[in-house]
């Protein structure tokens, strides 16, 4: 079995994701409650020629990464009001979990699956490590979206620093920038 760099299986579940109210706030508990640490923050996110549910979107959010052991932790906060996947959980279920990350070595064959499947394609975009990520609204079956993200470019580099920063973290410097 292939793995991804921090572990887990490279075509397998390697987040879990949450929107939350106010993301420092919600940083701050997670590293109280459960010590969970340190965070990589992008203040402002929309990706790279965005498509949510085939139109272009408008969304921006911001969005933080850490890991919980071999489980990256992403927190998502809407910072517009514009329609995204995001809103459509939270006005479903309120703020809290929203997806689990797949990872992909072969993004437009997975994403072909999980269509066959009949979860619709609720966003796609290009994300900063170069690859893409494809929201597929499983939430009828799953409770949750699934969101595949492609494996390569510049994944191993990002999500392998986020990783190692976590392993023996003292609690200094609990939000650090993504880049």
């Amino acid at each position: 079995m292939s793995l991804v760099v921090f572990g887990q299986p490279a075509d397998g579940v390697i987040q879990t994701a949450y929107v939350v109210e106010e993301i420092r706030k919600a940083i701050a508990n997670w590293v109280r409650d459960l010590r969970v640490g340190p965070w990589f923050l992008i203040d402002r996110f929309a990706g790279v020629e965005p498509l949510y549910r085939g139109a272009p979107s408008h969304a921006e959010s911001a969005i933080a990464m850490s890991f919980a052991g071999h489980m990256n932790i992403e927190l998502i906060q809407p910072l517009n009001d514009a329609p995204s996947v995001y809103w459509d959980t939270i006005r479903k279920r309120g703020y809290g979990f929203h997806h689990w990350g797949v990872a992909t070595p072969s993004f437009e064959g997975d994403l072909d699956k999980y269509k066959l499947r009949g979860y619709e394609l609720a966003f796609l975009a290009r994300v900063p490590t170069g690859g893409r990520v494809a929201y597929m609204d499983a939430s009828n079956e799953l409770a949750g979206m699934v969101e595949l993200i492609e494996l390569g470019a510049g994944f191993d580099t990002a999500f392998g620093r986020f990783y190692a920063a976590t392993i023996g973290w003292d609690g200094k410097d609990p939000i650090r920038p993504f880049v």
